[in-house]
């Protein structure tokens, strides 16, 4: 039996134990079958309002909704103030590690008055609600810190990855018209110290006299070097923020206010600036913080192991969580730095309860061994969670194996940078899980998958591959792209403008017991011949071999079947001998598991594959690779020389 064959058969539920003491049972799922906007209404009630909503939701400007309309909040008091209110204080929001092995405590208190310090000093710099402010930093309090800040006092915050170049970094200055840049003298990676405020000065200088719109850059000090400075315009955190006044009373905002702009990649190679706003967002954030990781306030110890320059270091370390007074921890580097026992040795440090982290990370952790989460009591771990791509089913079990001991529940959430937050994922106390699928909608939550015309998929038509969409708005959802309402119409509402749903860009199939495999983006969806084959779905056939560690597919162009399929592997340590006969064999094995249509044209057995400091694969990097092309950018990449190995293999 194959492990796909397996996968559908397969089915986890949660323990009675666990399903006992659950925050969602049934009757979550019941609330919202019998009142949707009821429903939303309540969510929205576990957060505090300055001043309460009219209405739940204004349709009428579709695709652009209004949610929770009137309703005034502050997201900033909801994350840290009111909790401080309630007498919770002394409770360590923040555990943060740093690469170097620094490490430092942040209670609620403390967060509040450092939150506090940030925006008197962001006040005195002369900014005012509705300014954007541009933070370019490494995963480091003073992140968090400054993101509270900017929600606080109404400006709208745009987080640049720290990873990326100064021309991705000016691109989205520039977009956004930010008036302050918040970044640090460098970053640690692996290490060694690399230059950030130098790539701030690169991008701000890097069109000669052209024009920005940046008055002011604010430079944390983390790995004393040397930076470069402008007079008038740069200044220290710990000479202006730190002597600050620790007393600032927030304001409510409307609950449409811009919360933050978020740049995600768009196919016409300009970054599309997808506006989040605050009542909707920050009540679908924390509701889906509170039930799909079943959180138990001053409980748990959570670790979500993401980026604040991506969505979910937004949606799951800062607001979700902060809103529902979380103790998390905050890990500053990379998973093997200085050696792959890293990530466990925080885990044991700090107790984690809920663990949420990428596929790509449980593949390579695969690849290093389960010996060594095997040296370490893994015990505390009661909740793990999966973000960012499908996970391959051989990677889910083995999650569950060597990181849950076998016996505890696994989220795999789908959801995207434009729907703000986790749309579908099992309910830990509900859910009897799949390897793999991510179940289905979040009660509250309604999407289908359907064909080019709209009409359904049956159920139990596992070889139909259909589109994921979305059929009926969501509080959390994207307002529209910065600047660009046209665009935003085009990209996600135009292919079923008729029907009024809103296409997730992802393909999709539903099986007989009505669970949701998420496929991955359309364009990861290959066409051979005629037939739609899934890039995860030969991934993971190939990840089922018993050699294999990890591997990316790519679809590249083929004189005969239009597309041909391309795969990167990387071989487990423990795989015996050279590659002869091997490719043969694993192109037999994804025949077999798929179908003869599906076998890869080329299997290339590589040592490392292209990744960004997220853990994400650039397959479009890879497409380059497979087609002969000369490389698109590569410097989001933790190792851009890891081609010269993949073009010698």
């Amino acid at each position: 039996m194959t492990d796909t064959e397996k996968s559908v058969q397969d089915a986890y539920p949660p323990t009675p134990e666990f399903a006992q003491a659950a925050n969602a049972g049934p009757e979550l799922a019941a609330a919202a079958e019998a009142d949707r906007l009821g429903f939303w209404a309540d969510q929205a009630a576990r957060l505090h309002w300055h001043e309460p909503f009219t209405e739940v939701l204004d349709w009428t400007d579709a695709p652009v909704a209004k949610w929770f309309v009137g309703g005034k909040l502050n997201v900033a008091y909801n994350c840290v103030d009111r909790h401080v209110l309630d007498g919770h204080g002394d409770q360590v929001a923040i555990h943060w590690e740093g690469e170097p092995g620094d490490s430092r405590d942040l209670t609620y208190n403390d967060l509040l008055a450092e939150v506090s310090r940030a925006a008197n000093y962001f006040t005195e710099l002369g900014l005012e609600a509705g300014d954007r402010v541009a933070i370019y930093m490494p995963m480091i309090p003073e992140a968090i810190i400054s993101m509270l800040a900017c929600a606080r006092l109404g400006l709208t915050h745009s987080v640049v990855f720290a990873g990326y170049s100064p021309s991705a970094l000016r691109s989205r200055v520039d977009d956004a018209e930010a008036r302050l840049i918040v970044t640090t003298d460098g970053q640690w990676r692996r290490g060694k110290s690399a230059p950030l405020k130098e790539a701030v000065d690169e991008a701000l200088y890097a069109h000669g006299d052209v024009p920005h719109s940046v008055e002011h850059v604010l430079i944390v000090r983390r790995t004393n070097v040397e930076v470069p400075w402008t007079e008038g315009r740069d200044a220290w955190w710990h000479e202006t923020v730190a002597e600050a006044s620790p007393e600032h009373t927030a304001e409510a905002f409307d609950s449409e206010h811009p919360l933050f702009i978020l740049y995600t990649s768009g196919t016409t190679g300009k970054p599309k600036g997808i506006v989040h706003t605050t009542g909707g967002y920050l009540t679908q954030t924390s509701y889906t913080h509170h039930y799909v990781f079943d959180h138990k306030a001053g409980q748990d110890v959570y670790w979500c192991t993401a980026d604040i320059g991506w969505v979910t270091g937004h949606s799951y370390i800062v607001y979700g969580p902060l809103s529902n007074r979380t103790t998390q921890v905050v890990y500053e580097g990379t998973p093997n730095s200085p050696n792959e026992h890293r990530h466990w040795e925080i885990v044991e440090k700090y107790g984690v309860t809920i663990y949420y982290t990428a596929p790509t990370l449980v593949r390579t952790f695969m690849k290093w061994g389960h010996a060594i989460p095997e040296a370490h009591d893994l015990s505390s771990i009661r909740l793990l969670g999966s973000v960012g791509e499908p996970i391959n089913p051989q990677a889910w079990r083995w999650y569950r194996k060597y990181i849950g001991g076998d016996n505890v529940p696994i989220v795999d959430t789908w959801w995207q940078t434009e729907t703000g937050a986790i749309m579908m994922s099992p309910l830990p106390g509900v859910t009897a899980t799949k390897p793999g699928a991510a179940m289905g909608p979040l009660p509250g939550i309604s999407a289908k998958v359907v064909d080019d015309d709209g009409n359904d998929i049956a159920l139990g038509e596992t070889e139909a591959v259909g589109y994921l969409v979305l059929d009926q708005p969501w509080p959390s959802m994207l307002r529209g792209i910065w600047g660009d309402l046209e665009r935003y119409k085009a990209t996600y509402w135009e292919k079923y403008a008729e029907q009024g749903w809103y296409f997730a860009g992802d393909g999709a199939k539903v099986d007989e017991d009505d669970a949701f495999w998420v496929l991955g983006r359309v364009d990861d969806v290959m066409n051979v011949s005629g037939h739609r084959i899934s890039t995860s779905e030969v991934e993971s056939a190939l990840v089922g071999h018993h050699s294999v560690a990890e591997a990316a597919v790519v679809g590249a162009s083929d004189e005969m079947t239009g597309q041909g399929i391309v795969a990167f592997v990387i071989l487990k340590a423990s795989a015996k001998g050279g590659s002869d006969g091997l490719v043969d064999e694993l192109k037999a094995e994804v025949s077999r598991a798929i179908s003869p249509i599906a076998k890869p044209r080329e299997i290339h057995i590589v040592p490392e594959l292209p990744k960004t400091r997220s853990g994400k694969i650039m397959r479009r990097l890879l497409r380059d690779v497979a087609e002969g092309r000369e490389l698109g950018d590569t410097s989001t990449l933790v190792d851009p020389k890891v081609f010269e190995a993949i073009r010698s293999s």
